[in-house]
Protein backbone atom coordinates (compact mmCIF):
# COMPACT_ATOMS: atom_id res chain seq x y z
CA UNK A 1 0.00 0.00 0.00
CA UNK A 2 2.05 3.26 -1.11
CA UNK A 3 -1.42 5.71 -1.60
CA UNK A 4 -0.68 9.21 -0.68
CA UNK A 5 -4.47 9.28 1.13
CA UNK A 6 -3.54 6.73 3.45
CA UNK A 7 -2.22 7.22 6.79
CA UNK A 8 1.75 8.09 7.48
CA UNK A 9 1.98 4.50 8.59
CA UNK A 10 0.15 2.32 6.67
CA UNK A 11 1.38 3.93 2.54
CA UNK A 12 3.76 1.62 2.81
CA UNK A 13 2.57 -1.61 4.39
CA UNK A 14 2.99 -5.11 3.91
CA UNK A 15 0.42 -7.75 4.13
CA UNK A 16 2.71 -10.11 5.84
CA UNK A 17 2.68 -7.51 8.45
CA UNK A 18 -1.28 -7.94 8.75
CA UNK A 19 -1.21 -11.23 11.41
CA UNK A 20 1.47 -9.55 13.56
CA UNK A 21 -0.52 -6.36 14.12
CA UNK A 22 -3.85 -7.96 14.76
CA UNK A 23 -2.15 -9.93 17.60
CA UNK A 24 -0.26 -6.52 19.29
CA UNK A 25 -3.79 -4.99 19.25
CA UNK A 26 -5.55 -8.16 20.90
CA UNK A 27 -2.69 -7.47 23.54
CA UNK A 28 -3.12 -3.94 23.47
CA UNK A 29 -6.38 -4.11 24.16
CA UNK A 30 -6.44 -6.67 27.02
CA UNK A 31 -4.27 -3.53 29.14
CA UNK A 32 -6.18 -0.89 27.71
CA UNK A 33 -9.60 -2.27 28.89
CA UNK A 34 -8.82 -2.05 32.61
CA UNK A 35 -6.71 1.25 32.96
CA UNK A 36 -9.06 3.20 30.38
CA UNK A 37 -12.22 1.99 32.50
CA UNK A 38 -9.61 2.80 36.34
CA UNK A 39 -8.70 6.23 34.63
CA UNK A 40 -11.89 6.80 33.74
CA UNK A 41 -12.88 6.49 37.19
CA UNK A 42 -10.12 8.86 38.34
CA UNK A 43 -11.13 11.82 36.32
CA UNK A 44 -14.52 11.28 37.72
CA UNK A 45 -16.03 10.34 34.52
CA UNK A 46 -18.27 7.51 33.89
CA UNK A 47 -16.48 4.12 33.62
CA UNK A 48 -17.29 3.59 29.67
CA UNK A 49 -16.13 7.07 28.65
CA UNK A 50 -12.71 5.61 29.27
CA UNK A 51 -13.24 2.99 26.70
CA UNK A 52 -14.85 5.74 24.25
CA UNK A 53 -11.69 8.09 25.07
CA UNK A 54 -8.94 5.67 23.74
CA UNK A 55 -11.01 4.48 20.13
CA UNK A 56 -11.61 7.77 19.48
CA UNK A 57 -8.17 8.88 20.35
CA UNK A 58 -6.41 5.52 18.86
CA UNK A 59 -8.32 6.11 15.32
CA UNK A 60 -7.69 9.67 14.64
CA UNK A 61 -3.90 8.99 15.62
CA UNK A 62 -3.84 5.76 13.26
CA UNK A 63 -5.09 8.35 10.85
CA UNK A 64 -2.49 11.36 11.21
CA UNK A 65 0.44 10.46 13.27
CA UNK A 66 4.03 9.38 12.25
CA UNK A 67 4.94 7.10 14.76
CA UNK A 68 4.04 3.49 14.24
CA UNK A 69 3.85 2.62 17.81
CA UNK A 70 2.39 5.52 19.73
CA UNK A 71 -0.66 4.49 21.46
CA UNK A 72 -3.18 7.46 22.87
CA UNK A 73 -5.71 7.18 25.02
CA UNK A 74 -6.81 8.38 28.77
CA UNK A 75 -3.87 8.75 30.70
CA UNK A 76 -3.74 8.42 34.80
CA UNK A 77 -0.85 11.40 34.70
CA UNK A 78 -3.62 14.27 33.68
CA UNK A 79 -7.11 12.39 34.13
CA UNK A 80 -6.14 14.07 38.12
CA UNK A 81 -5.50 17.29 37.27
CA UNK A 82 -8.84 17.42 34.80
CA UNK A 83 -10.36 16.20 37.52
CA UNK A 84 -9.28 18.97 40.24
CA UNK A 85 -10.07 21.70 37.40
CA UNK A 86 -13.21 20.71 36.06
CA UNK A 87 -14.28 20.19 40.06
CA UNK A 88 -14.31 24.06 40.50
CA UNK A 89 -16.23 24.84 37.98
CA UNK A 90 -19.34 21.82 38.04
CA UNK A 91 -19.70 18.89 40.30
CA UNK A 92 -18.55 15.39 39.70
CA UNK A 93 -21.35 13.47 38.06
CA UNK A 94 -23.52 16.19 36.89
CA UNK A 95 -24.12 16.74 33.15
CA UNK A 96 -22.42 20.29 33.44
CA UNK A 97 -19.22 18.03 34.67
CA UNK A 98 -19.19 15.79 31.80
CA UNK A 99 -19.90 19.07 29.41
CA UNK A 100 -16.98 20.91 30.84
CA UNK A 101 -15.17 17.85 30.73
CA UNK A 102 -15.24 17.37 26.90
CA UNK A 103 -15.06 20.89 26.53
CA UNK A 104 -11.67 21.10 27.86
CA UNK A 105 -10.50 18.04 25.84
CA UNK A 106 -11.37 19.95 22.68
CA UNK A 107 -9.56 23.13 24.27
CA UNK A 108 -6.79 21.01 24.89
CA UNK A 109 -7.11 19.56 21.59
CA UNK A 110 -7.31 22.78 19.74
CA UNK A 111 -3.99 23.92 21.52
CA UNK A 112 -1.96 20.95 20.72
CA UNK A 113 -2.77 20.97 16.59
CA UNK A 114 -2.11 25.16 16.73
CA UNK A 115 1.64 24.01 18.53
CA UNK A 116 2.09 21.20 15.83
CA UNK A 117 1.05 23.53 12.64
CA UNK A 118 3.13 26.22 14.01
CA UNK A 119 6.20 23.74 14.94
CA UNK A 120 6.60 24.78 18.21
CA UNK A 121 7.30 21.07 19.61
CA UNK A 122 10.05 22.52 21.00
CA UNK A 123 8.85 23.59 24.14
CA UNK A 124 8.47 20.68 25.64
CA UNK A 125 12.65 20.61 26.38
CA UNK A 126 11.22 23.65 28.94
CA UNK A 127 11.25 21.08 31.41
CA UNK A 128 14.39 19.19 32.79
CA UNK A 129 14.45 15.54 33.37
CA UNK A 130 15.19 16.46 37.13
CA UNK A 131 11.97 18.74 37.35
CA UNK A 132 9.94 16.11 35.11
CA UNK A 133 10.91 12.97 37.26
CA UNK A 134 10.07 15.05 40.30
CA UNK A 135 6.60 16.69 38.50
CA UNK A 136 5.69 12.50 37.98
CA UNK A 137 6.39 11.50 40.77
CA UNK A 138 3.76 14.22 42.73
CA UNK A 139 1.27 12.92 40.37
CA UNK A 140 1.77 9.05 41.26
CA UNK A 141 1.61 10.38 45.06
CA UNK A 142 -1.65 12.22 44.73
CA UNK A 143 -2.86 9.18 42.59
CA UNK A 144 -2.16 7.26 45.59
CA UNK A 145 -3.56 9.13 47.56
CA UNK A 146 -6.77 9.43 46.27
CA UNK A 147 -6.79 5.66 45.51
CA UNK A 148 -6.43 4.64 49.45
CA UNK A 149 -10.00 5.30 50.42
CA UNK A 150 -11.52 3.41 47.61
CA UNK A 151 -9.12 -0.01 48.06
CA UNK A 152 -10.23 0.37 51.98
CA UNK A 153 -13.53 0.60 51.31
CA UNK A 154 -14.01 3.89 52.77
CA UNK A 155 -15.67 7.40 51.84
CA UNK A 156 -13.40 9.78 50.55
CA UNK A 157 -12.89 12.82 52.58
CA UNK A 158 -10.29 16.12 52.21
CA UNK A 159 -9.77 18.20 49.80
CA UNK A 160 -5.82 18.02 49.88
CA UNK A 161 -3.53 15.42 50.04
CA UNK A 162 -2.61 15.81 53.89
CA UNK A 163 -6.82 15.88 54.29
CA UNK A 164 -7.15 13.08 52.64
CA UNK A 165 -4.23 10.63 54.67
CA UNK A 166 -5.00 12.50 58.16
CA UNK A 167 -8.99 11.07 56.75
CA UNK A 168 -7.63 7.67 55.90
CA UNK A 169 -5.59 7.39 59.20
CA UNK A 170 -8.50 8.37 61.39
CA UNK A 171 -10.98 5.66 59.97
CA UNK A 172 -8.97 3.11 59.73
CA UNK A 173 -10.86 0.99 61.57
CA UNK A 174 -13.41 1.33 59.26
CA UNK A 175 -11.62 -0.66 56.84
CA UNK A 176 -13.83 -3.19 54.34
CA UNK A 177 -11.30 -6.40 55.13
CA UNK A 178 -13.23 -7.61 51.35
CA UNK A 179 -12.52 -4.55 49.50
CA UNK A 180 -8.56 -4.20 50.96
CA UNK A 181 -8.01 -8.64 50.02
CA UNK A 182 -9.63 -7.68 46.14
CA UNK A 183 -7.13 -5.13 45.83
CA UNK A 184 -4.32 -6.92 46.95
CA UNK A 185 -4.97 -9.77 44.97
CA UNK A 186 -5.30 -7.62 41.99
CA UNK A 187 -2.05 -5.30 42.71
CA UNK A 188 -0.41 -8.87 43.39
CA UNK A 189 -1.41 -10.17 40.31
CA UNK A 190 -0.26 -7.18 38.34
CA UNK A 191 3.25 -6.87 40.01
CA UNK A 192 3.94 -10.59 39.48
CA UNK A 193 2.75 -10.37 35.77
CA UNK A 194 4.98 -7.21 35.47
CA UNK A 195 8.12 -9.03 36.27
CA UNK A 196 7.44 -11.93 33.44
CA UNK A 197 6.07 -10.48 30.90
CA UNK A 198 4.91 -6.59 30.35
CA UNK A 199 2.40 -8.01 27.82
CA UNK A 200 0.59 -10.39 30.18
CA UNK A 201 -3.07 -8.65 30.67
CA UNK A 202 -2.97 -9.54 34.66
CA UNK A 203 -5.13 -5.99 35.14
CA UNK A 204 -7.70 -7.90 32.84
CA UNK A 205 -7.57 -11.08 34.87
CA UNK A 206 -7.99 -9.53 38.03
CA UNK A 207 -11.06 -7.48 36.97
CA UNK A 208 -12.57 -10.94 35.61
CA UNK A 209 -11.37 -13.11 39.21
CA UNK A 210 -12.95 -10.03 40.74
CA UNK A 211 -15.98 -9.80 39.14
CA UNK A 212 -17.04 -13.59 39.19
CA UNK A 213 -15.91 -12.96 43.52
CA UNK A 214 -18.34 -10.29 43.86
CA UNK A 215 -21.17 -12.40 41.91
CA UNK A 216 -20.24 -15.36 43.98
CA UNK A 217 -19.93 -14.42 47.51
CA UNK A 218 -22.30 -11.89 47.12
CA UNK A 219 -19.41 -9.23 48.16
CA UNK A 220 -21.65 -6.29 47.05
CA UNK A 221 -24.98 -7.09 49.07
CA UNK A 222 -23.81 -8.71 52.08
CA UNK A 223 -20.08 -6.98 53.09
CA UNK A 224 -20.41 -4.08 51.64
CA UNK A 225 -17.71 -4.27 48.79
CA UNK A 226 -18.34 -1.00 46.55
CA UNK A 227 -18.66 -1.71 42.87
CA UNK A 228 -18.77 0.44 39.39
CA UNK A 229 -22.64 0.17 38.90
CA UNK A 230 -24.61 -0.42 35.93
CA UNK A 231 -24.43 1.74 33.36
CA UNK A 232 -25.78 2.10 29.49
CA UNK A 233 -23.31 1.66 26.59
CA UNK A 234 -24.54 3.26 23.78
CA UNK A 235 -22.91 4.77 21.01
CA UNK A 236 -22.21 8.69 21.68
CA UNK A 237 -23.35 11.51 19.58
CA UNK A 238 -21.11 13.71 18.13
CA UNK A 239 -21.76 17.52 19.11
CA UNK A 240 -19.21 20.89 20.03
CA UNK A 241 -19.44 21.00 24.11
CA UNK A 242 -21.39 24.46 24.84
CA UNK A 243 -19.86 26.40 27.71
CA UNK A 244 -19.45 30.32 28.68
CA UNK A 245 -17.21 32.49 28.53
CA UNK A 246 -16.81 32.54 32.08
CA UNK A 247 -16.42 29.11 32.37
CA UNK A 248 -13.80 28.62 29.62
CA UNK A 249 -11.92 31.59 31.67
CA UNK A 250 -11.83 29.42 34.73
CA UNK A 251 -10.47 26.26 33.09
CA UNK A 252 -8.21 28.36 30.99
CA UNK A 253 -5.24 27.20 33.82
CA UNK A 254 -6.07 23.50 33.63
CA UNK A 255 -6.22 23.24 29.82
CA UNK A 256 -2.90 24.93 29.12
CA UNK A 257 -1.66 22.88 32.26
CA UNK A 258 -2.57 19.70 30.56
CA UNK A 259 -1.63 20.49 27.00
CA UNK A 260 1.83 21.28 28.43
CA UNK A 261 1.86 17.64 29.76
CA UNK A 262 0.51 16.27 26.59
CA UNK A 263 3.16 17.66 24.98
CA UNK A 264 5.75 16.85 27.74
CA UNK A 265 4.85 13.24 27.36
CA UNK A 266 4.22 12.75 23.84
CA UNK A 267 7.93 14.11 23.41
CA UNK A 268 9.04 11.60 26.52
CA UNK A 269 6.91 8.84 24.27
CA UNK A 270 8.52 9.49 20.94
CA UNK A 271 11.63 9.57 21.78
CA UNK A 272 12.40 6.59 23.76
CA UNK A 273 14.44 4.18 22.88
CA UNK A 274 13.53 1.30 20.76
CA UNK A 275 14.37 -1.15 23.69
CA UNK A 276 12.89 1.54 26.63
CA UNK A 277 10.46 -0.48 29.09
CA UNK A 278 7.25 0.46 29.12
CA UNK A 279 6.91 3.44 30.74
CA UNK A 280 9.99 4.87 30.41
CA UNK A 281 10.37 8.50 29.92
CA UNK A 282 12.34 8.71 27.25
CA UNK A 283 16.74 8.68 27.18
CA UNK A 284 17.49 12.46 28.61
CA UNK A 285 19.06 14.88 26.22
CA UNK A 286 17.67 12.66 22.85
CA UNK A 287 16.27 15.40 20.69
CA UNK A 288 12.78 15.57 19.56
CA UNK A 289 12.20 13.85 16.31
CA UNK A 290 11.68 16.06 13.62
CA UNK A 291 8.29 15.01 12.86
CA UNK A 292 7.47 15.17 16.39
CA UNK A 293 4.55 18.00 15.56
CA UNK A 294 2.81 15.92 13.61
CA UNK A 295 2.35 13.60 16.78
CA UNK A 296 0.82 16.24 18.83
CA UNK A 297 -1.33 17.33 15.77
CA UNK A 298 -2.22 13.47 16.00
CA UNK A 299 -2.67 13.75 19.63
CA UNK A 300 -4.43 16.97 19.60
CA UNK A 301 -6.68 15.79 16.67
CA UNK A 302 -7.91 12.74 19.70
CA UNK A 303 -8.57 15.21 22.22
CA UNK A 304 -10.63 17.20 19.71
CA UNK A 305 -12.57 13.90 18.57
CA UNK A 306 -13.07 13.03 22.56
CA UNK A 307 -14.62 16.14 23.12
CA UNK A 308 -16.66 16.33 20.31
CA UNK A 309 -18.31 12.49 21.29
CA UNK A 310 -18.85 13.88 25.09
CA UNK A 311 -15.86 12.25 26.95
CA UNK A 312 -12.62 13.64 28.43
CA UNK A 313 -9.46 14.90 27.11
CA UNK A 314 -6.54 12.17 26.08
CA UNK A 315 -2.51 11.84 25.82
CA UNK A 316 0.07 9.88 24.81
CA UNK A 317 0.63 6.39 26.45
CA UNK A 318 4.52 5.25 27.63
CA UNK A 319 2.92 2.13 28.80
CA UNK A 320 1.00 1.38 25.87
CA UNK A 321 2.82 2.62 23.69
CA UNK A 322 5.63 0.27 24.79
CA UNK A 323 3.27 -2.51 25.12
CA UNK A 324 2.57 -2.29 21.22
CA UNK A 325 5.87 -2.17 20.24
CA UNK A 326 7.29 -5.39 22.62
CA UNK A 327 4.03 -7.02 20.67
CA UNK A 328 5.27 -6.80 17.58
CA UNK A 329 3.31 -3.94 15.95
CA UNK A 330 4.46 -2.62 12.53
CA UNK A 331 2.31 0.36 12.20
CA UNK A 332 -0.90 2.13 13.33
CA UNK A 333 -3.22 -0.82 12.22
CA UNK A 334 -2.50 -2.30 15.88
CA UNK A 335 -4.12 0.68 17.31
CA UNK A 336 -7.26 0.44 15.21
CA UNK A 337 -7.51 -3.14 15.71
CA UNK A 338 -7.43 -2.53 19.77
CA UNK A 339 -9.88 0.00 19.27
CA UNK A 340 -12.05 -2.26 17.61
CA UNK A 341 -11.53 -4.86 20.04
CA UNK A 342 -12.21 -2.72 22.78
CA UNK A 343 -15.30 -0.97 21.30
CA UNK A 344 -16.77 -5.10 21.10
CA UNK A 345 -15.59 -5.39 24.74
CA UNK A 346 -17.50 -2.32 25.68
CA UNK A 347 -20.94 -3.46 24.11
CA UNK A 348 -21.37 -7.53 25.52
CA UNK A 349 -19.44 -6.61 28.61
CA UNK A 350 -21.75 -4.06 30.15
CA UNK A 351 -23.31 -6.90 32.66
CA UNK A 352 -21.12 -8.34 34.17
CA UNK A 353 -18.78 -4.58 34.54
CA UNK A 354 -21.26 -3.46 36.65
CA UNK A 355 -20.00 -6.08 39.21
CA UNK A 356 -16.53 -4.29 39.17
CA UNK A 357 -15.79 -3.63 42.73
CA UNK A 358 -13.69 -0.21 42.51
CA UNK A 359 -11.40 -1.46 44.94
CA UNK A 360 -9.91 -3.20 41.41
CA UNK A 361 -9.57 -0.10 39.78
CA UNK A 362 -8.17 1.32 42.80
CA UNK A 363 -4.99 -0.96 42.66
CA UNK A 364 -5.02 -0.96 38.77
CA UNK A 365 -4.70 3.31 39.44
CA UNK A 366 -2.54 2.62 42.32
CA UNK A 367 -0.08 0.23 40.35
CA UNK A 368 0.01 2.75 37.48
CA UNK A 369 1.05 5.69 40.40
CA UNK A 370 4.42 3.49 41.22
CA UNK A 371 5.41 3.57 37.81
CA UNK A 372 5.02 7.46 38.16
CA UNK A 373 7.44 7.01 40.96
CA UNK A 374 10.98 6.58 39.81
CA UNK A 375 12.82 5.69 42.87
CA UNK A 376 16.19 4.42 40.74
CA UNK A 377 16.03 8.30 38.60
CA UNK A 378 15.84 10.14 41.78
CA UNK A 379 19.04 8.16 43.36
CA UNK A 380 20.68 8.66 40.15
CA UNK A 381 20.11 12.63 40.20
CA UNK A 382 21.32 12.59 43.58
CA UNK A 383 24.64 11.36 43.21
CA UNK A 384 24.92 13.67 40.02
CA UNK A 385 24.10 16.91 41.54
CA UNK A 386 21.94 17.34 45.14
CA UNK A 387 21.30 20.19 44.00
CA UNK A 388 19.36 18.85 41.05
CA UNK A 389 17.70 16.51 43.27
CA UNK A 390 16.54 19.31 45.37
CA UNK A 391 14.48 20.79 42.28
CA UNK A 392 12.95 17.27 41.93
CA UNK A 393 11.88 17.32 45.37
CA UNK A 394 10.20 20.54 45.68
CA UNK A 395 8.58 20.37 42.62
CA UNK A 396 7.25 16.55 44.02
CA UNK A 397 6.05 18.53 46.86
CA UNK A 398 4.29 20.90 45.44
CA UNK A 399 2.81 18.81 42.85
CA UNK A 400 1.71 16.15 46.04
CA UNK A 401 0.41 19.02 48.48
CA UNK A 402 -0.09 22.13 46.95
CA UNK A 403 -1.43 21.24 43.09
CA UNK A 404 -0.42 19.89 39.53
CA UNK A 405 -1.31 23.10 38.09
CA UNK A 406 0.76 24.76 40.55
CA UNK A 407 3.41 22.19 40.53
CA UNK A 408 3.55 22.31 36.61
CA UNK A 409 4.12 26.48 37.01
CA UNK A 410 6.52 25.70 39.61
CA UNK A 411 8.26 23.13 37.20
CA UNK A 412 8.82 25.50 34.56
CA UNK A 413 10.21 27.85 36.44
CA UNK A 414 12.56 25.88 38.02
CA UNK A 415 13.74 24.54 35.05
CA UNK A 416 14.59 27.45 33.21
CA UNK A 417 15.83 29.15 36.87
CA UNK A 418 18.23 26.63 37.22
CA UNK A 419 19.76 26.88 33.63
CA UNK A 420 20.03 30.38 34.03
CA UNK A 421 21.67 30.39 36.99
CA UNK A 422 23.94 27.94 35.55
CA UNK A 423 24.79 29.90 32.79
CA UNK A 424 24.97 33.76 35.08
CA UNK A 425 27.59 32.04 37.17
CA UNK A 426 29.20 29.58 35.01
CA UNK A 427 31.89 27.56 35.50
CA UNK A 428 35.95 28.88 34.56
CA UNK A 429 39.09 27.84 34.79
CA UNK A 430 43.01 29.46 34.73
CA UNK A 431 44.83 27.24 32.18
CA UNK A 432 48.55 25.89 32.31
CA UNK A 433 50.73 24.36 30.10
CA UNK A 434 51.36 20.67 30.09
CA UNK A 435 54.99 20.15 30.28
CA UNK A 436 56.46 19.73 27.07
CA UNK A 437 53.59 20.18 24.90
CA UNK A 438 52.11 22.89 23.81
CA UNK A 439 48.46 21.94 24.98
CA UNK A 440 47.27 24.39 28.05
CA UNK A 441 44.77 22.55 30.45
CA UNK A 442 42.58 24.03 33.51
CA UNK A 443 45.52 23.40 36.68
CA UNK A 444 43.34 21.92 39.08
CA UNK A 445 42.86 18.23 36.97
CA UNK A 446 45.24 16.71 39.06
CA UNK A 447 47.76 16.69 36.25
CA UNK A 448 51.18 19.25 36.05
CA UNK A 449 51.22 21.97 34.45
CA UNK A 450 53.22 24.96 34.43
CA UNK A 451 53.13 28.61 33.79
CA UNK A 452 54.44 31.44 31.83
CA UNK A 453 55.18 34.39 34.33
CA UNK A 454 53.01 37.41 33.60
CA UNK A 455 50.73 35.72 31.37
CA UNK A 456 47.34 34.76 32.69
CA UNK A 457 45.43 32.22 30.73
CA UNK A 458 41.14 32.34 31.61
CA UNK A 459 38.64 30.08 30.04
CA UNK A 460 34.78 30.37 30.76
CA UNK A 461 32.37 27.62 29.66
CA UNK A 462 29.44 29.61 28.52
CA UNK A 463 28.35 32.32 26.15
CA UNK A 464 29.40 35.45 27.45
CA UNK A 465 25.80 37.50 27.86
CA UNK A 466 24.65 39.69 29.76
CA UNK A 467 23.35 37.68 32.92
CA UNK A 468 27.07 36.92 33.48
CA UNK A 469 28.83 39.95 32.03
CA UNK A 470 29.65 41.79 35.40
CA UNK A 471 30.32 38.54 37.02
CA UNK A 472 32.91 37.03 34.66
CA UNK A 473 34.67 40.63 34.26
CA UNK A 474 34.99 40.48 38.19
CA UNK A 475 36.16 37.11 38.09
CA UNK A 476 39.15 38.14 35.57
CA UNK A 477 39.91 41.19 37.99
CA UNK A 478 39.97 38.78 40.78
CA UNK A 479 42.37 36.63 39.14
CA UNK A 480 44.78 39.45 37.90
CA UNK A 481 44.60 40.88 41.27
CA UNK A 482 45.73 37.16 42.38
CA UNK A 483 48.70 36.42 40.47
CA UNK A 484 51.57 35.93 42.53
CA UNK A 485 53.30 39.03 40.03
CA UNK A 486 52.46 41.56 37.98
CA UNK A 487 50.32 39.93 35.14
CA UNK A 488 51.42 41.55 31.18
CA UNK A 489 49.07 39.27 29.42
CA UNK A 490 45.59 38.02 30.05
CA UNK A 491 44.51 35.72 27.26
CA UNK A 492 40.54 35.17 26.86
CA UNK A 493 39.90 31.35 25.98
CA UNK A 494 37.04 31.53 23.83
CA UNK A 495 36.84 27.84 23.22
CA UNK A 496 34.20 27.25 25.42
CA UNK A 497 32.21 30.53 24.35
CA UNK A 498 29.38 29.76 22.32
CA UNK A 499 28.82 33.97 21.49
CA UNK A 500 28.52 37.09 22.82
CA UNK A 501 25.83 39.41 23.09
CA UNK A 502 26.14 43.36 23.44
CA UNK A 503 26.08 43.78 26.70
CA UNK A 504 28.99 41.12 27.28
CA UNK A 505 31.23 42.59 24.76
CA UNK A 506 30.94 45.80 26.52
CA UNK A 507 32.13 44.14 29.75
CA UNK A 508 35.39 42.69 27.58
CA UNK A 509 35.60 46.68 26.15
CA UNK A 510 36.00 47.84 29.63
CA UNK A 511 37.95 45.48 30.82
CA UNK A 512 40.09 46.06 28.14
CA UNK A 513 40.58 49.75 29.13
CA UNK A 514 40.46 48.59 32.49
CA UNK A 515 43.97 46.33 31.95
CA UNK A 516 45.47 48.67 29.81
CA UNK A 517 45.80 50.98 33.51
CA UNK A 518 47.09 48.30 34.69
CA UNK A 519 49.70 47.71 32.10
CA UNK A 520 48.21 44.77 31.24
CA UNK A 521 46.34 43.56 27.19
CA UNK A 522 44.06 41.62 26.47
CA UNK A 523 44.21 38.94 23.98
CA UNK A 524 41.51 36.21 22.33
CA UNK A 525 42.41 33.10 21.68
CA UNK A 526 40.16 30.31 19.73
CA UNK A 527 37.55 32.49 19.15
CA UNK A 528 34.87 30.20 16.91
CA UNK A 529 33.67 31.70 13.55
CA UNK A 530 30.59 33.47 15.29
CA UNK A 531 32.16 35.03 18.00
CA UNK A 532 34.85 36.03 16.19
CA UNK A 533 31.91 37.76 13.82
CA UNK A 534 30.52 39.19 17.34
CA UNK A 535 33.69 40.55 17.96
CA UNK A 536 34.51 42.30 14.68
CA UNK A 537 31.07 43.31 14.45
CA UNK A 538 31.31 45.18 17.81
CA UNK A 539 34.88 47.22 16.99
CA UNK A 540 36.45 45.54 20.18
CA UNK A 541 38.16 43.82 17.85
CA UNK A 542 39.19 47.18 16.35
CA UNK A 543 39.80 48.38 19.32
CA UNK A 544 42.24 45.71 20.58
CA UNK A 545 43.72 45.06 16.96
CA UNK A 546 43.39 41.93 15.24
CA UNK A 547 47.13 41.11 16.15
CA UNK A 548 45.50 40.43 19.56
CA UNK A 549 43.47 37.84 18.00
CA UNK A 550 44.96 34.37 18.27
CA UNK A 551 44.36 30.65 16.80
CA UNK A 552 45.67 28.62 20.01
CA UNK A 553 46.13 30.13 23.09
CA UNK A 554 50.07 28.73 22.61
CA UNK A 555 50.07 31.28 19.90
CA UNK A 556 49.07 33.82 22.12
CA UNK A 557 51.39 32.99 24.80
CA UNK A 558 54.22 33.24 22.30
CA UNK A 559 53.27 36.37 21.22
CA UNK A 560 52.95 37.82 24.76
CA UNK A 561 56.66 37.42 25.08
CA UNK A 562 57.44 39.75 22.10
CA UNK A 563 54.92 42.13 23.00
CA UNK A 564 56.27 45.55 23.09
CA UNK A 565 55.14 48.79 25.25
CA UNK A 566 54.68 50.88 22.16
CA UNK A 567 51.65 48.62 21.02
CA UNK A 568 49.56 48.62 24.24
CA UNK A 569 48.56 52.55 24.28
CA UNK A 570 46.24 51.55 21.46
CA UNK A 571 43.54 50.40 23.81
CA UNK A 572 44.07 53.32 25.58
CA UNK A 573 43.66 55.24 22.25
CA UNK A 574 41.06 53.44 21.65
CA UNK A 575 39.05 53.93 24.91
CA UNK A 576 40.20 57.84 24.81
CA UNK A 577 38.31 57.79 21.22
CA UNK A 578 35.46 55.89 22.32
CA UNK A 579 35.09 58.81 25.29
CA UNK A 580 35.27 62.06 22.77
CA UNK A 581 32.68 60.32 20.98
Amino acid sequence: MKARWAPPTLRSYQASWLLADVVAGLTLAAVAVPSQIATARLAGMPAVSGLYAFVVASLLYAALGPNRHLSVGADSTIAPVLATGVASVAAVGTARYVGAMAMCAVLIGAVLVAIGLLRMGWIADLLSTPVTTGLLAGIGIEIIVRELPVVLGLTARGSTTIGRVRDVVSHLGRTNGWSLGIALVVLGLVLAARRVDPRLPAALVGMVLSVLAVDLLGLAAHHGVATVGAFRVSFPSVGLPTGSLSQVGRLAATVLTVAFICIAQTAATVRAPATGTPGGTGTPGTPVPEDFNRDLIGVGAGNIGAGLIGVFAVDASPPNSAIAQSSGARSQLTNTAAAVIVVLAALVATGPLAALPTATLGAILIFIATRLVRGGELVKIWRFNPVELALAVITLLVVALVGIEQGVGLAMVLSLGERTWRSARPNDAVLGREPGTDHWIPRDVGRPTEEVPGVLVYLVYAPFWYGNAAYLRQRIRHRVEAAPEPVRVVVLDADGMSDIDYTGLQALRDLAVELESRGAALFVARASHLVHHELKHGALLAQLGPDHLFGSVEDAVVASAALGSDRLPRVERAAQDKTSD
